[in-house]
């Protein structure tokens, strides 16, 4: 580093900040000292480019994610349509079924976002999709036990990949201020395969005896038949990495880039911060995941938010059946819950960017869940069926929006290309083995109550709630002691090149709140 450099940073570390500038350095809020876009891109119209990004990503990942949710809960449906009846299912095997997809599924998460990193996404991806969807029409064709288990763990290793890796390439094309929202437009088709898979279970159902074939065939059938002709199609729109997105020119190609490596924490700290982030594929960044306390904090936090969020997409066609109701009713009244969950995933995305802080909205959220299962837990359901289904739906109304967030959040406090794709699927992959062990909490025995199943969905909500708290705490410490080494001036003899490479342990990297 230059002297000249030296001597800019001594200069404008000398200045006291002021109340905005230190809510900044905090972690808090989303100011900025300068807008870096006006010198270098003038020509670029931001807004028209991000209306451009978004009608070529947002569509494809959407769909594709809401099949392959679809995909992994139309069991739920078809449990409810007479699968365990047909393929003689006794004792533990149902929840065993759902249990394996999910350890394969979380054990190959990581592994796939590796590849991601270093193979073109846009035929890695479709490829995956086009694999889960003939394997979910296979689904249709067992005819025992065994048969069952294997192709649930074939469908869990191949869908491992696309959740993680959209949310990967979802980072490297917006600014941290803008991910959140588009990052809860894409989950909210989970949100949507939810209603979707309940109203349309219960249309396929019908077809009960079409062709020689239960309507629980059906189901898996059609379903898998529509992912399988959707990932075809994706591999001509499938999105590429933007440096090499043919749907972009060659100057907004640049721009987009530039403008995500220079959306990183650093520049909301101090303007002599370093701008960029590191995009070295070193296989260290692996190991500085698994040995970085935040992100074990932020993973229990996710973990409280997905085994209750499996635990509704599995089981509320269950218990809302228990709870008295047909068949088809129980599929539709499923429904709603779903649909309040993504309208208010989108709205609370949007207030979240808007003002520049995650956990407070985590916070209100953990609030609804912990309030939603107090409610199912304390109900007779032969007496209040209606006061359950309230308690799913309250519950629903914080764990759905939460799951951006928590995703987002993560994201946004991992620095250096390579750590974020492995952070990300870190938290992804380890997060979604709640799904293994909610599979195990709801149990035939235990109907139409549930006491267990929803005890212990409960008790992971608290630790999750704990570890929030737990994050937001050593963030908050983090930020102070990052601003005191920056004001001792302990940074002022580090090249930019030095600063980048630490990552977000970089002390100009503030940790958003």
């Amino acid at each position: 580093m230059s002297s000249e450099k030296h001597d800019s940073r001594d200069v404008k570390l000398s200045v006291q900040h002021s109340a905005s500038e230190k809510a900044s350095l905090d972690g808090q809020g989303s100011v900025e000292y300068e807008d870096l876009q006006s010198d270098q891109y003038p020509d670029i119209d931001r807004k028209k480019l991000l209306r451009k990004i978004d009608l070529r990503l947002l569509p494809i990942f959407t769909i594709l994610y809401l099949l392959s949710f679809l995909d992994r809960g139309n069991i739920g449906n078809a449990k409810i349509e007479g699968l365990a009846d047909d393929l003689n299912l006794h004792g533990n095997q149902y929840n065993l079924c759902l249990t394996i997809f999910f350890i394969f599924y979380s054990a190959m998460e990581i592994p796939s976002n590796m590849i991601l990193k270093r193979w073109k996404p846009e035929i890695f991806v479709p490829l995956t999709v086009v694999t889960f969807g003939a394997i979910t029409t296979l689904m249709g064709t067992v005819t025992n036990y065994s048969q069952l288990l294997a192709v649930r763990a074939l469908l869990g290793m191949f869908e491992s990949a696309l959740f993680p890796g959209i949310s990967y390439i979802l980072s490297m094309y917006y600014k941290k201020t803008e991910l959140l929202v588009r990052q809860a437009v894409f989950f909210s088709a989970a949100s949507i395969a939810g209603a979707f898979s309940g109203l349309l279970a219960a249309g396929i159902s019908q077809m009960d005896g079409v062709g020689g074939y239960a309507g629980w065939r059906w189901i898996f059938i059609l379903e898998g038949l529509l992912t399988f002709l959707v990932g075809v199609l994706s591999f001509w729109w499938f999105p590429k990495y933007p440096q090499d997105a043919a749907f972009l020119t060659e100057r907004e190609r640049e721009y987009v880039v530039w403008s995500v490596h220079n959306s990183t924490n650093e520049v909301r700290v101090h303007p002599d911060a370093p701008k960029g982030e590191d995009t070295s594929n070193d296989r260290r960044f692996l190991w500085a995941v698994f040995l970085d306390p935040n992100c074990w904090l932020r993973l229990f936090s996710h973990m409280g938010i997905l085994l209750p969020l499996y635990g509704i997409s599995l089981f509320t066609p269950t218990i809302i059946r228990n709870l008295g109701y047909t068949a088809t009713n129980a599929q539709l009244l499923s429904a709603p819950i779903y649909v309040a969950g993504a309208i208010l995933s989108v709205v609370e995305a949007y207030l979240s960017d808007w003002t520049g802080l995650r956990s407070p909205f985590l916070i209100i959220n953990y609030l609804c869940m912990i309030v939603g299962y107090v409610v199912c837990i304390s109900l007779d359901p032969t007496q209040n069926p209606q006061g359950i289904y309230a308690g799913i739906y309250i519950c629903a109304l914080g764990l759905y929006p939460a799951t951006s967030v928590s995703i987002v959040w993560n994201s946004n406090n991992l620095a250096g290309t390579y750590k974020r794709a492995i952070g990300i699927a870190f938290q992804i992959g380890l997060g979604n083995f709640t799904g293994a062990y909610v599979s195990n909490f709801y149990r035939e025995q235990d109907k139409p109550r549930y006491v267990f199943g929803h005890g212990m969905t409960l008790g992971f909500i608290g630790l999750g709630f704990v570890s929030l708290l737990c994050a937001i705490i050593n963030l908050k410490w983090s930020n102070k002691k990052k601003r005191k080494i920056i004001e001792s001036g302990e940074v002022n003899g580090m090249s930019d090149e030095e600063l980048l490479k630490m990552g977000d342990k970089n002390p100009y990297f503030v940790y958003r709140l």
